[in-house]
């Protein structure tokens, strides 16, 4: 019994010792809006994406994760493949400021105290919600609304990172956000004064995407195994 009670007692010590193993850096790169007003096209990023992100690496193989991002969300119809779309001639712009947190699961062990330079495909998902403000479309031009909305949604990144320099981390990832709103680009009023001005398709909600580099610095104590 007091055998079983050192090894568990063992096991804790190194699990908590690396669980502090942190990492914090910035998000940069850029977004693209796929919804009622614009392109559809999935990978296109037309404007500028910048954050912060925080890792806690739980284990070698998986992180919490929570980010900050910062960006314009843009569509513009004449872009637009749709020849309706193209004829209609809407276009919008609204800045959003997206908080998300999840996990980011490895494909392989990333052993940060290994001394070894990694390399490892990795996917993240989560929670997201990203703030903006309200607008409709007054005889084809965007109206603001004075009012703001939080739209939640599903993050579903995939990427690849590499501690390529000491304890610098660098990322590249595409993430898409599935939303539960269809109001990102003024589609569906939030007045219900302007409902009038609804149009689009009502069974598709709004996704936007980002596509960039991480570049991180990982800090921490080292597990109590580790010799490095």
């Amino acid at each position: 019994m007091r055998h079983l009670s050192i090894l568990i007692l063992s096991i804790l010590t190194i699990q908590l010792s690396y669980s502090q193993i942190n990492e914090i850096g910035v998000f940069l790169g850029g977004s693209n809006f796929i919804g009622d007003v614009g392109a559809t096209n999935y990978i296109s990023p037309n404007q500028l994406a910048i954050g912060g992100i925080y890792k806690w690496n739980r284990s070698k193989r998986h992180s919490y994760r929570a980010s900050i991002i910062f960006s314009d969300l843009e569509g513009i119809d004449i872009n637009s493949d749709d020849p309706r779309r193209i004829q209609r001639g809407y276009e919008f712009s609204s800045k959003i400021m997206e908080l998300a947190a999840g996990i980011e699961f490895t494909f392989m062990d990333f052993d940060l105290h290994s001394g070894e330079k990694l390399g490892t495909p990795y996917i993240f998902t989560g929670i997201s919600a990203a703030h903006h403000d309200n607008h409709y479309f007054f005889n084809g031009v965007q109206t603001n609304e004075n009012n703001s909305s939080w739209a939640f949604g599903i993050p579903m990144a995939i990427g690849y990172k590499s501690n390529f320099l000491g304890n610098l981390i660098l990322g590249v990832e595409v993430g898409a956000r599935y939303t539960f709103s269809d109001a990102l680009d003024g589609s569906l009023p939030d007045n219900q004064n302007n409902q009038q001005f609804r149009f689009g398709n009502i069974n598709n909600n709004d996704w936007y995407v980002f596509s960039g580099i991480t570049l991180t610095y990982t800090f921490g104590e080292n597990p109590c195994y580790c010799i490095n």
